[in-house]
């Protein structure tokens, strides 16, 4: 890995790699010319991903730590689904990413304080064994007899994507821009994969073997112990089969710069940001609108625990079909679509489906057709779309790599979330109908098609 000899002075330094071989096929396996040798892990694995010689068993590492965390959050989402239909509803449950993005506004600070002061497998370690401990607290309360619903609601929504950011940014840490390029298809296999099973899991644990909630919040504590386990083996295994470079990266803490600093300074990580916000109201807003009708059926069940159950079963059913969407399209779409249109290319293969599915909406605003296009939009934003957000960190410094990507990931996420909120209070205030929610996010799409055109250009300067 190379570091660029002249950065300007108004931006935070970015890095350049050396240039890789480019795969010559696609179909059925990839490969290409003058690549080593492949062992049977490596070509059984490069018929989903540009994987090549010597990176079998990392990328399966990764590939198994992401399964695990996203297989626990997506058991979990469902359980907080059940405790917000009788603790609160739907219009608490949008209200309640306003709050999350006010504790971040703190958060994000003391997260790049602390990186700042460790090495990264200790600034792993810590924040995973702290979210663990959360969650066994949230199970003692609620066994307790204490209402925890929203503030669950909450704490998970926090929960979900700074975990996940903190993987990606590892991947990113680990691996050169043109590895991660070929590479991030194949780990993106795993979250995909543990989405679908974590969600799927969740209806026969509630129907069968009698889980509540407060039960799946322990599960999510074991799984994310076992994931911290997996991060600690692939550290250590690439640390030590790395150059002195990378060795030395492991241990050196982070700069001091804060990561809304440096959103600020570098335009390329503004548009970012921007990106983000916009792409949390297209799909926050759209969520409310299930949920709202959801919610209103599962009213006519009987008791509150009959609700909870009703929620909890119906989202594990729904979560289960977008996932297991997004997981085809990671196995066999994804790193073929960024093959053929690049990191730029497939920044608008969402939004462009987003324009389409809330046109229907719009035209005709039935509980099926919401169900169906919510499932088109969240497999493809959970493998393609979640894909390609983590290539855009791979040309950018480890500074913005931990810090601004948890600032984008975390705060502007949930910043998004908020002015989707207060649409959506808007919007309740003026009786607006599914109807008039779609045509907004119909505007709000050609929005993001925009940004998504400035992003392409600003990653073009930065990869020249």
């Amino acid at each position: 890995m190379l570091t660029d000899p002249s950065p300007s002075a108004s931006e935070p330094r970015t890095l350049v790699t050396h240039p890789e071989l480019r795969s010559h096929q696609s179909f059925p396996f990839f490969k290409t010319i003058g690549e080593p040798n492949k062992n049977a892990l490596e070509r059984t694995l490069s018929l989903f991903a540009d994987v090549r010689a010597g990176e079998g068993v990392g990328v399966i590492l990764l590939t198994l730590n992401v399964f695990l965390l996203l297989a626990g959050y997506s058991a979990m989402k469902p359980a907080r689904e059940g405790l917000i239909a009788t603790q609160g509803g739907a219009s608490v449950a949008a209200y309640s990413s306003a709050v999350q993005a006010v504790l971040l506004i703190g958060l994000v600070p003391l997260f790049g304080w602390f990186a700042s002061r460790v090495r990264r497998i200790r600034l792993i370690a810590t924040t995973s064994l702290l979210l663990a401990s959360n969650l066994v607290l949230f199970n003692l309360l609620g066994r307790a007899g204490i209402r925890v619903g929203v503030i669950f609601f909450i704490w998970l929504g926090i929960y979900n994507i700074f975990i996940v950011s903190q993987f990606w940014a590892f991947a990113n840490d680990l691996y050169t821009e043109g590895q991660g390029r070929r590479l991030f298809p194949m780990i993106g296999i795993g979250a995909s994969l543990g989405a679908w099973v974590g969600s799927t899991s969740v209806e026969p644990l509630v129907n069968r073997m009698h889980f509540t909630p407060y039960t799946i919040m322990m599960l999510g504590a074991v799984i994310l112990l076992i994931a911290l386990a997996v991060t600690v083996i692939v550290n250590s295994r690439e640390t030590v089969r790395g150059d002195s470079e990378a060795a030395r990266i492991s241990v050196t803490p982070l700069e001091k710069t804060g990561g809304f600093q440096l959103i600020l300074q570098d335009r390329y990580l503004l548009w970012i940001a921007i990106l983000t916000i916009l792409l949390n109201v297209v799909n926050t807003t759209g969520e409310f609108l299930l949920r709202r009708l959801v919610i209103g059926v599962s009213t006519s069940v009987g008791t509150d625990v009959a609700q909870e159950q009703f929620v909890t079963a119906f989202y594990g059913s729904f979560n289960s079909a977008y996932n297991l969407l997004g997981l085809l399209l990671q196995l066999f779409v994804t790193s073929r679509v960024m093959r053929f249109l690049g990191v730029r290319g497939t920044l608008f293969v969402l939004p462009v489906l987003a324009l389409i599915n809330y046109s229907v909406i719009a035209v005709a605003p039935l509980l099926a057709v919401v169900r169906v296009t919510k499932i088109l939009e969240n497999g493809t934003d959970y493998s393609i779309q979640n894909t390609i957000r983590q290539a855009l960190y791979l040309p950018v410094s480890r500074e913005a790599k931990y810090k601004a990507k948890t600032a984008i990931d975390t705060f502007f996420t949930r910043l998004g979330d908020v002015v989707s909120a207060g649409f959506v209070g808007a919007g309740s205030a003026l009786h607006m109908g599914i109807s008039g929610f779609g045509w907004l996010n119909v505007g709000l799409t050609l929005a993001w098609l925009g940004v998504a055109g400035r992003i392409a250009r600003e990653h073009r300067r930065k990869t020249v």
